[in-house]
């Protein structure tokens, strides 16, 4: 499902960003944008295979052949979604496409026949996931399994 073809005005020139769920893509592209986004070394890892045994769906997004922007809903198979790995490409940050990834993920979470979709994040992107996305804070635990023994 393809959505939103928005023009954005950046630093000059007009971006057309595309949306789509379930959307094509290569593991390598995935890759760098995770290393970028969450500040690691690049990786290879098999999104395409993780995210078809584990996700109710995917969003991409692109600007002309380039991924700016990966957001994954994993889900229970029932009621219950989780969205995963939300991350922009740096150069495309702050034009509102993280915001879109999350709508139309929220979207089709809804249509799949989810009720809820949860989200976790570092406390510097409160703002963002309360204010901007709409989530509102719950009670939730975690346990840092690199540190039991």
């Amino acid at each position: 499902m393809r959505r939103r073809h928005r023009m954005v005005t950046y630093r000059g020139r007009v971006t057309e960003t595309r949306y789509e769920w379930r959307g094509d893509f290569a593991n390598h592209e995935v890759n760098a944008i995770h290393a970028e986004a969450f500040e690691h070394r690049l990786i290879d890892d098999d999104w395409r295979s993780i995210t078809e045994r584990h996700s109710l769906g995917w969003v991409t997004a692109r600007e002309g052949d380039a991924l700016v922007g990966f957001a994954n809903v994993v889900w229970d198979g029932t009621v219950h979604a989780w969205l995963q790995d939300v991350m922009v490409a740096s150069a495309a940050r702050r034009r509102g496409i993280g915001l879109a990834m999350i709508g139309l993920a929220t979207e089709r979470a809804k249509a799949g026949g989810c009720e809820w979709l949860h989200v976790d994040f570092d406390n510097d992107l409160r703002p963002f996931y309360f204010d901007a996305a709409g989530f509102v804070p719950t009670n939730g635990g975690l346990i840092d399994l690199t540190r039991v023994d």
